[in-house]
């Protein structure tokens, strides 16, 4: 489409040309240009460089225009290939996409820990604000706040029917509390001598696991409260403990760069993973639908497929290893993210990852093929945590901009 300049415009650019000619010294030039374009005169001080900054400003534009066409092709895209109806996908497939479904504020601090209800449509958050809150995922609504903490909320978790939630606190306390009518708090253990890091639920139901920066990790009696064992080995601050869904191996992840496999029932160190070169922040037992894609990127066509438990860990390297935790080796590595990975969560078919990390991005992982196939620019500062519901396609991710949300999968 051509433009027609007004008389008043052309009037302008023939100065602001003649000014440009003037102060680079084209004389000649100049003075052909005012006799042809009619100018008598000298040319007025506000037409001074205006040809630049018109020139500059459009580069700037242009440049604009392209950053916006590639934002709009990349919409576009996700558009065509993210409805499951256009790319038949089946629910194995589907993967958290932008924009997020919802985004819960009412936290006044960090949120530290992002996680799941079992059963019903609802997800529980804990900050340094030393709250919990619950939200229901399905309509963003805010449920209510669990309060009983004096410091940070650092790790909560649900056992197996969600009648029960665990916490833990840098106040150097673990607390139970009932999820099915009182939403009070039921118990308050003692024991640990520093910040208390990670709580979990053995899948019995009637063991809590706790890690701790006093490097020690306990093992206490849902029934009593008691403190029945504790497990020392770690030679700094322990920052996760996991069970394995078969209920008999803890692994446990520290500031020491390490990560300790123990046998419940032994309460021994099975086996020491050490590959990270930074603290090991987060990690995950593999599904056991996750097993032939871990093989598969493992490259175990002709020797014989590794028999697991798998593991996989998210260390300030910035890098996520999956392990094999029956051989005790490293099988690969996964490279992307920019800043520490955070938070670790399995797709419940086993064919993904997703991660958070310090780069405020999500990171969705194929694991067949090692490769980072989506990044979701999640938060507007460092994620801290992720979870995957077992059975309805949402992902709930936590960041230090003390927001927490909904991303749907499809």
């Amino acid at each position: 489409m051509k433009m027609v300049l007004s008389q008043r415009q052309r009037e302008e650019l023939n100065k602001a040309i003649a000014d440009y000619l003037s102060v680079n010294g084209y004389q000649d030039a100049l003075e052909a240009f005012k006799k042809e374009a009619d100018m008598p005169g000298e040319v007025e001080r506000k037409y001074g460089g205006l040809l630049e900054k018109k020139w500059t400003s459009v580069i700037r534009l242009q440049k604009k225009v392209m950053e916006l066409e590639s934002k709009l092709s990349e919409a576009e895209k996700e558009f065509i290939e993210g409805a499951p109806t256009r790319g038949k996908r089946s629910p194995s497939d589907w993967i958290p996409r932008p924009p997020e479904k919802f985004c819960l504020t009412g936290h006044r601090a960090t949120i530290n820990r992002v996680i799941f209800h079992p059963v019903f449509s609802l997800i529980v958050t804990a900050s340094e604000d030393a709250t919990m809150k619950v939200w229901d995922f399905e309509s963003g609504e805010f449920e209510r706040t669990l309060k009983g903490h004096t410091e940070s909320v650092q790790d909560i978790s649900f056992d197996g029917n969600g009648k029960l939630l665990v916490s833990c606190s840098s106040d150097m306390s673990i607390k139970l509390w009932d999820f099915q009518q009182s939403f009070s708090c039921i118990k308050t253990m003692h024991g640990h001598d520093h910040n208390v890091s990670s709580v979990t639920f053995v899948p019995q139901g009637d063991l809590i696991v706790s890690a701790s920066r006093d490097k020690t990790i306990k093992i206490w009696e849902v029934a009593t409260g008691y403190c029945v064992k504790t497990l020392t080995g770690h030679t700094e601050w322990v920052r996760m403990a996991r069970i394995s869904s078969c209920g008999e191996l803890i692994a446990s992840c520290s500031n020491d760069q390490t990560i300790r496999i123990w046998h419940i029932a032994s309460k021994e160190t099975k086996i020491e993973l050490r590959d990270h070169d930074h603290v090991v922040e987060c990690i995950a037992w593999a599904p056991d639908c996750a097993r032939a894609a871990i093989n598969t990127a493992a490259g175990t066509d002709n020797k014989g497929a590794y028999e697991g438990p798998f593991l996989a860990s998210g260390s300030r390297d910035k890098t996520i290893r999956i392990w094999d935790v029956g051989s005790g080796i490293c099988l690969f590595t996964l490279l992307g993210h920019d800043n520490w990975v955070r938070g670790i969560a399995f797709h419940p078919s086993g064919k993904f990852i997703v991660s958070a990390s310090d780069d405020k991005t999500m990171r969705v992982w194929d694991t067949r093929n090692k490769r980072n196939m989506k990044t979701l620019e999640a938060h507007a500062h460092f994620c801290t945590s992720i979870d995957f519901h077992r059975s309805h396609p949402y992902v709930v991710s936590g960041s230090v901009d003390q927001m927490a949300k909904i991303w749907e999968c499809r």
